[in-house]
């Protein structure tokens, strides 16, 4: 067994360990795996200032001895013996963040608490100046006990005062020399370890800025119990509310360049195939999807500013509280929120869940969450059928109703998590810890920047697998053309139509009728193909010039009725995801099982809230 002592580097993570660590090893380093786990192992040679070698492990970052990830247990099995091929170290260097102070204390208290030689590195406390806060490092080691030394790793700043104090902790054997009001098979208590850390730092801070006295008055009511939850609701009600009442001025300008274009083709262009391509297919199919661009937009841009502001972690903050009871913690509400924007990106960010039910519970129930491209479906569906009338100073009916949308996919998503972490995910959650960022003004140009791209997404959509496939129907409506003789209509006789009447059979009992089963089969492609679909397929039934001029929303009013429409509406809410989607679960979850079982269970839940919608609606006799 070898006589260097053993030193352990540990911390939360993002304290500015690995920068600590190259500076106080150099070059001399070694990276390898512990055994039996995929975790790496950092390890290099210090030489303390008499010349004595050490030997120092970067241990992986951690929020407390209660592991949720392999890396944290990695980190917990070596602080405390148990990991096989490693010793028990001679001394700890826990680093803590000086800006986050309070909340690195509550493993640094942990670790304390295990009896072993340790010495505080109160590292970035460069930022934390920078930041108007000031910390007395004699009052915060006279509070914990052992030494406590300034540093600034990535700048080497107290690196000579931390060798000098490690050197000062690997002098003997192992010692319990602090007990910290507990020995070791104690458990920890997370209230109480934060209660202590508390008030440590409260004794520790010497002055804090007005900033940062103004981001905790903010933090004591946005994290509220009551009035976080009430101040984050009254946030996203605005937000839906100004969906509807802000966009209707940009969306009339996109109209009327659509009606101009539709003017100006039937005018200048002989009957036929190319014409009929030109006005059903293009202008009215791929631009019935284009006028919901200012919506998304004014969508995305409250996203934005919550995110550019702080807010959105604390709203996952919020949130993790209400996702225990259905089985989750908060770690699973940033890949949700991603999911407001489309799935994929929402599925892909479940890669931070370290907790493998978690992670599959998320990817399961992230279809759920009101993508963007669910957007055009419901504002045509609600323009149609839903008044415009306020019921309130400020508040429109249709602006609730999109509210309600949004929220019935919430509770619907919560309500599978609720039954599949009892059946086929079934198991513990994991803790969940975060750190919350400072509050700030957002920067203008990230917000524009942050438009733009999704403004340039959805344009590429359209110009891509909407306009395809909205071609593409187009093709399958026109072809074969009926005979003028013909009792059916052109959507009858195509093959489109033909198509669509095999799956009418199974859709009709819930209310819907052949153009909306019709429409469901692109949709799957693309969930607002489904409002370029219904535009096509009407454009190019309709015989008489005046009703064909008619935009879809008079189509809509006149063809479907108050039942139909909720039931569609009701059916978008559930609708199985599209085939992209599909694609990127496979690819996260590595088999074909889950996309197969996502895809079945949301089919099965849209058809019958469909179907539970139209029939309770015809029976209220709406």
């Amino acid at each position: 067994m070898t006589s260097i002592p053993l030193v352990a580097l540990v911390g939360n993570p993002n304290a500015g360990k690995s920068a600590l660590f190259n500076a106080l090893t150099g070059a001399r380093q070694k990276i390898g795996n512990y055994p039996g786990v995929t975790v790496e192992r950092h390890a290099g040679r210090l030489a303390l200032p008499d010349g004595r070698p050490v030997e120092l492990i970067d241990l992986p970052g951690a929020y407390s001895l209660d592991p949720s990830s392999p890396d944290e247990e990695v980190t917990r099995d070596v602080v405390t013996g148990a990991q096989a091929g490693e010793r028990l170290p001679d001394a700890l260097v826990v680093v803590v963040d000086a800006a986050n102070l309070e909340n690195h204390l509550r493993f640094t208290l942990q670790l304390i608490a295990l009896g072993l030689p340790v010495v505080v590195a109160l590292n970035m406390v460069d930022l934390a100046r920078r930041d108007g806060l000031e910390i007395d490092p004699v009052a915060l080691a006279r509070e914990l006990g052992v030494p406590v030394v300034p540093t600034v790793a990535v700048r080497r700043r107290g690196i000579a005062e931390l060798k000098d104090a490690i050197g000062g902790k690997v002098t003997g054997a192992n010692l319990r020399e602090i007990q910290a009001g507990r020995g070791d098979g104690d458990e920890f208590d997370f209230t109480l370890d934060a209660r202590r850390a508390r008030a440590i730092a409260r004794r520790a801070i010497v002055s804090e800025t007005p900033a940062r006295k103004f981001n905790q008055r903010i933090d004591a009511v946005a994290l509220h119990p009551f009035f976080g939850p009430l101040l984050l609701a009254g946030l996203l009600f605005v937000m839906f509310q100004a969906v509807f009442a802000w966009s209707e001025a940009p969306m009339g300008w996109i109209e009327a360049a659509q009606g101009w274009l539709t003017s100006g083709a039937d005018g200048t262009l002989a009957d036929g195939y190319f014409k009929s391509f030109l006005i059903d297919g293009v202008i009215n199919g791929v631009g019935s999807v284009l006028v919901f661009l200012p919506q998304i937009l004014i969508l995305f841009f409250f996203i934005l500013l919550l995110e550019a502001t702080g807010y959105m972690t604390r709203a996952a903050f919020l949130m993790d509280r209400l996702m225990a009871r259905f089985g989750l913690s908060g770690s699973s509400f940033i890949p949700l929120l991603s999911s407001f924007a489309c799935a994929i990106p929402g599925i892909m960010a479940t890669r931070t869940i370290a907790d493998p039910k978690d992670r599959l519970t998320t990817i399961l129930i992230a279809p759920l969450m009101t993508c963007s491209a669910r957007l055009p479906v419901y504002a045509i569906i609600i323009a149609a059928f839903i008044p415009n009338n306020s019921i309130g100073p400020g508040i429109g009916l249709q602006g609730v109703v999109l509210f309600a949308l949004y929220i019935a996919g919430i509770v619907g998503a919560m309500g599978a998590a609720f039954v599949l972490r009892r059946t086929v995910a079934k198991g513990s959650s994991a803790s969940f810890i975060m750190e919350m960022p400072k509050y700030q003004l957002p920067m203008l140009r990230d917000l524009v920047l942050g438009l733009w791209q999704r403004a340039w997404i959805f344009l590429k959509r359209a110009g891509t697998i909407i306009f395809v496939t909205t071609i593409a129907l187009w093709a399958l409506l026109s072809f074969p053309q009926a005979p003028e003789d013909s009792p059916l209509s052109q959507t009858e006789y195509s093959i489109a139509g033909r198509v669509a009447d095999g799956l009418h059979v199974v859709m009709a009992p819930i209310g819907f009728n052949e153009e909306i089963s019709l429409a469901l089969i692109p949709a799957m492609a693309a969930r607002e193909v489904a409002v370029s679909a219904l535009a096509t397929t009407y454009s190019i039934d309709e015989s008489d010039e005046v009703q064909a001029e008619q935009s879809l929303t008079q189509q809509l009013q006149s063809r479907w009725t108050l039942p139909t429409a909720l039931a569609f509406l009701a059916w978008f809410v559930f609708a199985p995801q599209c085939l992209s989607t599909i694609a990127v679960t496979r690819r996260e979850t590595n088999s074909w099982r889950w996309p197969g079982f996502m895809l079945l269970y949301l089919f099965v839940l849209a058809y019958l809230a469909a179907g539970a919608t139209y029939w309770t609606a015809v029976a209220l006799g709406l």
